[in-house]
């Protein structure tokens, strides 16, 4: 399980990398998407599937789906118009792919490996992970929630047009 786990995490840095440096911004976000899912792997494999589940539904499901609505009511037409052309060739979907297989490879490596514990020692439970976030990490999630609401508000200034 730690060669799973440190492909994902392999994954998930270079999936972020490549986020960062991608000029289009769907391809941005296609790359953000398998950097959340290759956490919530992660996640699994660490032995929170709880935890995991949360994170593909909010994150990887309806954040992102946010971000491409905002991405799509933005309209940035001139700049699309121009690459559309290059969207459509495959070279551009190999790096996507490539990542994607990978994680589900792994998925496939990690629901075949994972036995059935007698204990409940290997899986946390809902409320252990509210306990500790909101316990000794309340700072972490408030600083995060603070930063999630500055990136709204960048977003809609950045959005606004100029009368």
């Amino acid at each position: 399980m730690e060669i799973a786990f440190y492909a994902a995490g392999a994954v998930a840095i270079i999936a972020t990398g490549l986020a960062i440096t991608r000029t289009n911004a769907v391809h941005a976000l296609l790359y953000i998407i398998l950097s959340l899912l290759s956490v919530a792997l992660i996640f699994f494999i660490m032995g929170a599937p709880f935890l995991a589940a949360v994170e593909i539904i909010v994150y990887a499901g309806a954040i992102m789906v946010l971000f491409v609505f905002v991405v799509m009511m933005l309209n940035l037409r001139s700049e699309t118009e121009s690459s559309s052309v290059l969207w459509a060739r495959p070279r551009s979907f190999l790096g996507p792919a490539l990542l994607a297989a990978i994680l589900l490879a792994e998925l496939i490596y990690a629901l075949t490996q994972v036995r059935p514990t007698t204990g409940a020692e290997m899986v946390l439970s809902p409320q252990e992970i509210s306990i500790s976030l909101f316990g000794p990490y309340l700072i972490g999630v408030e600083l995060s929630s603070i930063l999630l609401l500055a990136g709204l508000i960048g977003a809609y200034h950045l959005g606004q047009r100029q009368k």
